[in-house]
């Protein structure tokens, strides 16, 4: 199982990555532009892409590194928290999109579908791990 937490931690990286390249892009037009609901530039460049003065897409970099070390090391329970913590701010993050904004990003539905597998599977993971104790008494 970890090593399917940690590709989908990649990834997550991967996605939080583009979405950073698409926030300090400055010329021509996004390669995710699809149409007027599908834009990348204008969500990454709107005032919720940054938190704090720091991008949103730094913070995903680095919470999917973060539960990639955890998925690695087994920390389950850590994992769970971690997940949980993120998809809440990728759900809130969708909310923006769908009812502030009018637009979505590609680069954002792809991690919040990466973030809500992550969590399930942290999730089943982790109550598995919690009935293993029980099974063997």
């Amino acid at each position: 199982m970890r090593y399917v937490l940690v590709l989908l931690a990649a990834l997550g990286i991967a996605a939080s990555s583009l979405a950073l390249r698409e926030h300090y892009r400055t010329e021509g037009d996004s390669p995710c532009s699809i149409n007027e609901g599908w834009d990348c530039g204008i969500v990454n460049h709107s005032p919720y892409a940054t938190l704090g003065g720091i991008p949103v897409a730094i913070i995903g970099i680095a919470g999917y590194l973060l539960m990639g070390v955890l998925g690695w090391r087994r920390a389950w329970r850590w994992l769970l928290a971690a997940a949980l913590a993120g998809l809440a701010f990728s759900l809130y993050l969708a909310h923006v999109e769908a009812h502030i904004l009018g637009v979505w990003c590609v680069y954002c539905a792809i991690s919040l579908g990466d973030i809500s597998l992550i969590t399930l599977l942290a999730l089943a993971t982790t109550l598995v791990t919690l009935r293993k104790p029980l099974i063997r008494s």
